[in-house]
């Protein structure tokens, strides 16, 4: 019953995270900086925080934070803030689909990371360990695959394929595209380590609220830094109450904050490679609300994504239940 409620509760949170990727993609769109939208979004969630900390901790004990804890904090805040400007800027570039597409590489990062930190144990001789392998060898390869090639739309805004034209505007695309793919894999990367560093803090100090905070704190300070550095126009610094102030307060109550607390606590309960197996989910979903919300084309390079996901649902149902919650809770017994 246990295991049920924290897969639950992890894919309730991947939908959350997909609809913020469709938000802030049409945000910017608008015109919205990627980077004030991170400094304000981590202001906000930090003041919510805060104050959530403060009412927790004053009707608990909490043990101490050590010198070594707060430098790991540090570290996790620090490729946090790398992860969140690396995955806003690649959306950009390209679209919240590929980005949901480019993070199935998490679960793949994530298992060879806990390998190599030893976090994970790997024995080629047992079948879960062998579809773990050859996932991770198959996610990796989808990925280049969705990134290195875009194909043609198949769907326009008069819905005829006899409207398509292929122009320098369409073509010039392509090169945004590989830039998104490869700065959504760099994002994904980060992703990865940031699942294996929260494991690693949360297994000496077991205090997912009070490491939120100090981290979310760590982060105000750092993307603050680097949107000084990179919007100069005090203009882009004025939130318009439309979708920019939707997608900061979304961001900073449901992804900064409750994300952050139940990946932490996740990783707490069952380890980083079973936080990261959840990511693929989101595929599906960003292409639903993609087309539904921002118009986006449904174009050859999505249905190669079906194709891949469909062909590699029961190698991934073997690996620790990313498609589904009861082979989910089968191979995590077996962890």
């Amino acid at each position: 019953m246990q295991g049920l409620g924290v897969t639950t509760i992890m894919v309730a949170v991947q939908c959350l995270e997909v609809g913020l990727n469709t938000i802030v993609k049409a945000a910017t769109t608008k015109g919205m900086s990627k980077f004030v939208f991170i400094v304000y979004s981590n202001v906000v969630a930090f003041c919510f925080l805060l104050v959530s900390t403060f009412i927790y901790r004053r009707k608990r004990a909490s043990s101490s934070i050590t010198s070594p804890i707060v430098r790991r904090i540090f570290l996790l805040s620090l490729i946090s803030c790398s992860e969140q400007t690396l995955m806003y800027t690649g959306i950009g570039y390209s679209s919240p689909t590929l980005a949901s597409a480019m993070v199935d590489l998490t679960p793949a990062f994530t298992f060879i990371v806990a390998v190599l930190s030893r976090m994970e144990k790997l024995d080629l001789k047992l079948q879960s360990s062998q579809a773990k392998s050859i996932g991770t060898v198959v996610s990796i390869l989808g990925a280049l695959t969705v990134t290195l090639y875009k194909g043609m739309p198949l769907t326009s805004e008069s819905d005829s394929l006899q409207n398509i034209v292929i122009d320098e505007n369409f073509l010039s695309q392509q090169s945004d595209w590989l830039l998104g793919g490869f700065l959504l894999s760099a994002a994904s990367f980060c992703l990865s380590l940031v699942f294996i560093i929260k494991t690693w803090i949360i297994k000496d100090y077991p205090e997912e609220l009070t490491v939120t905070t100090i981290s979310c704190g760590f982060v105000v300070i750092l993307s603050s830094i680097v949107a000084i550095v990179a919007e100069t126009s005090l203009e882009a610094w004025v939130v318009k109450p439309d979708m920019e102030l939707i997608a900061i307060l979304y961001s900073a109550f449901f992804v900064v904050s409750l994300r952050s607390i139940v990946h932490i606590w996740a990783c707490r309960k069952r380890g980083p490679v079973y936080v990261a197996m959840f990511t693929p989910l989101g595929m599906v979903i960003a292409l639903v609300m993609g087309i539904i919300f921002l118009g986006t084309p449904f174009i050859l390079e999505v249905c190669q994504l079906h194709m891949i996901h469909h062909l590699v649902s029961p190698l991934k149902s073997k690996v620790g239940g990313w498609i589904t919650h009861s082979d989910a809770l089968a191979v995590t017994r077996d962890w």
